[in-house]
């Protein structure tokens, strides 16, 4: 359902005219990469954008790239996609952004192997640029284009896009497309596939963008951006390990890092859920509730949150819902006791993966009740389903099992019929290892990165139930432990946020986190704690909620007075 800004824009002008003086005024502001460039004809100038692209333009090993449409886009007004009162999906996807005019070119990067997919890219161009570019990255196992017209992760609803700003904007399936029918992770069966998911296409589509840029203004861009959530999160620090030299600023949100250890775990966790050890979603809440009636009111404030996961660890057993005597319902049998405990537990390798890995984190606690389905959601939607996982995988099935038992037959076993039930690391160790070197966004060694004077910024939701939020805290103290922390403090943050799931439901998470990169890279500003808010989705788009955006090690704790909804009323501080 969409809303026009017309339909909303009737309790009064004033949001509309504030945007567009902010984007105005955003674009002014831009004007320390360079002065704002207006192309003079546009429509000729997009035009031109159709000849091939060679392949020595790009990187890596290719084909070289055809573009396929350049098409001049006029300028659109906002419009709400999820209006009250609906349940809002994630913050930055209730709305579609305005646009200025812009060059939308679309087109394929050819592949080496005939049998390979092309690498499919979109690269809007707007008529009035800022001297920069945003690469957005992908999500699950990609297979869609990202248009990168959208707001990207984390974005406030109520600040223009990035292409409004007068950013070149990037996206790309990652160099397959998805079918019906067909298994997400079937085209890893493809060597040169499975390297252009791991790492190749961002990086060739990144090349692509930059000879693009330079023939529709002149010049390459002054800086260069990326931003991305779970898988495209994985890309974002792939790409500041794999190629330092890149990108200036990179936002990884919820970044898919130990990515041969999830798949595992989700595997391991699925398996509990095919018998006896299936939590019905009945059961999920009455852990839940439990889990809140011992932890949420370690931060300060009972509110539905947990703010202290680890120290929620410390106090919280699952065994104190075990049943008793004939009693059945309203607790956790010993099968299901032990379900909980597996997924709360580390999953050990017996060999090292890339970069000396052998464990995947166990979960936290805090967020297992969170509604919603697809990404949206806790353990049912992402670790038990809505009935005990089976094969073939169905709707009932989580997405834990879905992601993971695709991957063990697809990018292990590299056969269909696999039960990935019986799945041990150790029978297929050579292939596991490939893999991991292939997929796993590990290496602690970011010296590089540093030394061109690249910033990261890394944000962990801990109600997360999709990829484990710890593996990501795990990361970081390995790159502490690698650069020092004086070194690491100079170029690399860490956030986390309690209470917010995958996609950042369930606490506040919005933030302008591409104007927080920017004025680091660009005017040596470097982020402390933050400020994360919900918003109205319909006009003024008035503040509801706000909580501080705490650097890591401290979290969110309330001062035991003021307003609950004011990020005034907490601190951050050491758990």
């Amino acid at each position: 359902m969409k809303q026009s800004t017309t339909a909303w824009a009737r309790a009064g002008t004033a949001p509309l005219a504030a945007l567009a003086a902010l984007t105005v005024a955003l674009l002014a502001g831009c004007a320390g990469t360079g002065s704002v460039r207006a192309v003079a004809d546009p429509a000729a100038a997009c035009a031109a954008m159709m000849q091939p692209i060679p392949a020595a333009a790009i990187g890596l090993p290719s084909s070289g790239a055809v573009i396929e449409s350049a098409t001049l886009v006029s300028a659109s007004e906002l419009s709400l996609t999820n209006p009250l009162p609906f349940v809002p999906p994630p913050p930055e996807v209730v709305v579609v952004p305005a646009t200025p005019q812009y060059c939308r070119v679309l087109g394929a990067v050819q592949s080496v192997d005939p049998a390979a997919p092309p690498i499919r890219f979109q690269v809007n161009l707007p008529s009035q640029w800022n001297g920069r570019s945003l690469q957005y990255g992908g999500g699950g196992f990609n297979g869609v284009l990202i248009n990168a017209v959208g707001l990207p992760p984390s974005a406030r609803i109520d600040q223009p896009s990035p292409l409004a700003r007068g950013f070149v904007t990037v996206g790309t399936d990652s160099g397959h497309q998805n079918a019906p029918g067909v298994a997400l992770q079937a085209f890893a069966l493809n060597d040169e596939a499975l390297v252009n998911f791991a790492h190749a296409s961002y990086k060739k589509v990144r090349d692509v963008s930059v000879d693009l840029m330079k023939r529709r203004y002149g010049q390459a861009p002054a800086k260069l951006y990326f931003m991305g959530s779970s898988e495209g999160g994985r890309e974002g620090l792939t790409l500041a390990q794999r190629y330092p030299q890149d990108f200036d600023g990179i936002f990884s949100r919820v970044p898919v890092i130990n990515w041969a250890g999830l798949q595992a775990a989700g595997t391991r966790m699925g398996a509990t859920q095919t018998g006896d050890g299936w939590l019905p979603p009945p059961l999920v809440k009455l852990l839940a509730s439990a889990v809140l009636a011992r932890c949420d009111a370690l931060d300060g404030l009972v509110d539905g949150i947990v703010g202290n996961p680890m120290g929620c660890g410390k106090l919280f057993d699952p065994a104190t819902l075990r049943c008793t005597g004939s009693a059945t319902t309203d607790c956790l049998s010993d099968a299901q006791v032990q379900a909980v405990r597996t997924l709360h537990a580390p999953y050990e390798f017996s060999f090292p993966l890339a970069n000396g890995i052998r464990s995947y984190p166990g979960w936290g606690w805090g967020g297992e009740a969170a509604s919603g389905t697809g990404p949206v959601g806790g353990y049912v939607s992402w670790q038990t389903g809505t009935a005990r996982q089976s094969l073939p995988v169905g709707p009932t099935s989580s997405r834990a099992w879905l992601y993971g038992s695709g991957a063990i037959q697809y990018f292990y076993a590299r056969d269909p019929a696999f039960d990935p039930s019986r799945f041990r690391p150790e029978d297929f160790a050579p292939r596991v290892r490939e893999v991991s070197a292939l997929m796993d966004s590990t290496d602690p060694d970011l010296s590089a990165f540093r030394a061109r004077g690249g910033k990261l910024v890394i944000s962990e939701h801990l109600a997360d139930y999709a990829q484990n939020p710890y593996a990501g805290i795990d990361y970081y103290r390995s790159v502490v432990a690698r650069m020092g922390q004086e070194r690491a403090d100079s170029f690399v943050r860490l956030y986390t946020t309690p209470g917010a799931d995958h996609v950042g439901t369930g606490a506040p998470v919005s933030v302008d986190m591409l104007q927080t990169l920017t004025d680091w890279v660009e005017r040596a500003h470097a982020p402390q704690d933050l400020v994360q808010v919900d918003l109205q989705a319909v006009a003024p788009f008035a503040e509801t909620l706000a909580r501080p955006m705490c650097r890591w090690p401290t979290l969110v704790k309330y001062r035991g007075q003021g307003d609950p909804r004011r990020a005034a009323s907490f601190e951050c501080a050491a758990p």
